[in-house]
């Protein structure tokens, strides 16, 4: 079990690292749509490309980031209804759901995605809007960003049997960290008080 702790703890790195980066690719599709709103307000030029980048990068926020919010248990759950029940009770019905519903999906996305990757890039295929991009990568960001989600489902497995086995705490259990604006309020009045 120790050797697939590890494992899982490699996974959970990969989706950190990816999630963290990707934050990034959020600033850029909003620097990219207010560029292009200034461009078409300002000077009458556009291109279909511009509209095209921002909702690629969309896909690839979304998709890149399904693994590293499961991850941090920030998905949508039902927390009304498993709430009442035990830590223990909380991962059985995470096994189940792992199990029956996310790898299943995760498996059909994979499977059925990779063809249309592979015809789009070997028929080169591009967008019918001039001045389009490139359709292949963003469809390859379909199987891959359900990879990393099965990859971390598998983590999120090892953990809830972990901690069945009184291996690990509670994987579910959220660890009280401060939000951004908490810390940026403490800062404030820690600056406010140097002032003085």
């Amino acid at each position: 079990m120790s050797a697939l702790l590890k494992f899982s703890r490699l996974i959970d790195a990969l989706n950190t690292l990816l999630g963290q980066a990707v934050y990034w690719l959020v600033l850029l599709a909003v620097l990219i749509s207010a560029g292009n709103a200034v461009m078409r307000k300002a000077f009458d030029m556009s291109s279909n490309a511009y509209l095209e980048i921002q909702w690629y990068l969309f896909s690839v926020i979304f998709l890149l980031c399904a693994g590293y919010t499961l991850l941090k248990n920030e998905h949508v759950r039902i927390d009304i209804v498993t709430g009442r029940f035990s830590a223990r009770t909380r991962a059985w019905i995470d096994i189940f759901g792992l199990v029956f519903f996310l790898f299943p999906t995760c498996y059909l996305f994979i499977d059925l995605g990779w063809p249309f990757v592979q015809t789009s890039f070997h028929q080169g295929e591009m967008s019918a809007n001039p001045g389009g991009l490139i359709r292949w990568p963003i469809k390859l960001m379909v199987p891959v960003g359900f990879t990393l989600l099965a990859l971390q489902g598998l983590s999120e497995l090892i953990k809830r049997v972990a901690f069945l086995r009184g291996l690990i705490p509670d994987p579910l259990e959220k660890k009280q960290e401060k939000t951004a604006e908490q810390l940026l309020a403490e800062e404030i009045a820690a600056q406010a008080r140097g002032a003085r």
